[in-house]
C-alpha cells in the first residue's frame, strides 16, 4: 500500500488541510507533506497520531479502499484476534469503511487481568457480561458484575478488567471512537 496517498487521499475526503491535521494530531505540517510525498515512512505511533486527528482508526486506513459496498455480516473466521496471555479480543467489523464504533467479543481466562496499570483513552465504551464474573476499576471506584451485567464509562478515567471466579469471563463490549 502507498502509505503517503492513502494519508492524503483519507484526509482530503475528511475534508482537512495539511496545516488542521497538523494541529489536531500534535505533528508538523511539513511531516505530513513529507509522509503524503513518501519522503518519510511514518512510525506506527505517528501514523496513529496522524489518524486521531481525521479521527480513523488503523484498521479503517489499511481496509481496502476500493470495496464496493461495505460489508454487513462478519463471520466468526472473519474477526480478527489480538490476544495476550490470558486476554483475548475479537474484532467485529473491523475493516468497515468509516467505522466510528469498535465492537468486540473478549474472553479472559480466570485470574486474567488488562494489566497492572489502568488504561485510559479518549471516548465511551461500555459492554454486557456473558458469562463469569468481571472486578472493573474506574478512577477509584471498584465494580462486581456477573452475567447479565453492563457497564458504560468514559474512557478517558482509567479503568481496568480483571477476570474473577473459576469460570472463563466473555463480555461483548464496544467503544466510540474505535481504539483498535
Amino acid at each position: 500500500m502507498d502509505i503517503g496517498y492513502r494519508l492524503k487521499a483519507v484526509r482530503k475526503k475528511a475534508d482537512l488541510s495539511q496545516r488542521e491535521l497538523a494541529k489536531r494530531s500534535g505533528v508538523t505540517n511539513g511531516f505530513i507533506s513529507q509522509v503524503e510525498k513518501n519522503q518519510v515512512s511514518p512510525s506506527i505511533g505517528s501514523l496513529k497520531k496522524l489518524l486521531d486527528g481525521i479521527p480513523m482508526s488503523l484498521a479503517d486506513f489499511f481496509a481496502d479502499p476500493e470495496e464496493d459496498a461495505p460489508q454487513i455480516v462478519y463471520r466468526a473466521d472473519e474477526q480478527p484476534e489480538i490476544s495476550s496471555d490470558s486476554v483475548n479480543y475479537r474484532l467485529i467489523g473491523h475493516s468497515h469503511p468509516g467505522r466510528t464504533i469498535g465492537m468486540m467479543h473478549e474472553t479472559m481466562a480466570p485470574g486474567a487481568d488488562t494489566g497492572p496499570e489502568p488504561i485510559s483513552h479518549t471516548g465511551q465504551e461500555c459492554g454486557i457480561v456473558l458469562q463469569g464474573r468481571l472486578r472493573l476499576i474506574v478512577g477509584e471506584q471498584e465494580f462486581v458484575l456477573e452475567q447479565g451485567d453492563g457497564y458504560y464509562f468514559d474512557s478517558q478515567k482509567p479503568h481496568r478488567f480483571i477476570s474473577i471466579g473459576e469460570q472463563e469471563l466473555v463480555i461483548i463490549s464496544a467503544n466510540s471512537p474505535p481504539t483498535f
